[in-house]
């Protein structure tokens, strides 16, 4: 393989995490974290981490991620925990997302986890949106949940 091939791997592994992202931020997901784990394990290149204020907006967020993939035509290998809303598991091979409703991901804390893996900076358009979102956010704990 290439040094061209192997550059072009890793430029459209990223480039995924980025839409995946977007699509996440625009259903208002939460503190995005994007981790490059190429070189430290063999399961994928990126996790993408958000959290949602509740079980509903994780489903929410993970269902939109879908379906901007799918209209992306990004392959989906595997989707978990998507209807329970606290944990969804969404894998497209190089990138896994991860959504979580805020409690469980500082339970499992897979930031703490992969404490040694590089986080890539996050697209100055997405921080952008970031800003306003919290911005026009209401000052309150967790919205009420149907769990």
């Amino acid at each position: 393989m290439s040094h061209f091939q192997t550059r072009a791997e890793e430029t459209s592994s990223k480039e995924k995490a980025e839409i995946l992202l977007r699509a996440a931020v625009a259903k208002k997901a939460m503190n995005p974290v994007l981790i490059d784990l190429k070189g430290l394990t063999s399961l994928t290149d990126y996790f993408l981490i958000v959290s949602a204020r509740s079980t509903r907006h994780a489903r929410a967020v993970a269902e939109a991620v879908l379906l901007d993939a799918k209209k992306q035509k990004i392959q989906r290998y595997s989707a978990e925990g998507v209807d329970q809303g606290t944990w969804a598991l969404l894998d497209y091979g190089d990138v896994v997302v991860h959504v979580f409703h805020t409690p469980v991901r500082e339970f499992y804390d897979l930031e703490g986890l992969w404490a040694e893996a590089p986080r890539e900076p996050l697209p100055p358009d997405i921080l952008e949106e970031m800003k306003e979102l919290e911005a026009q956010r209401p000052d309150i704990d967790e919205e009420s949940d149907e769990s």
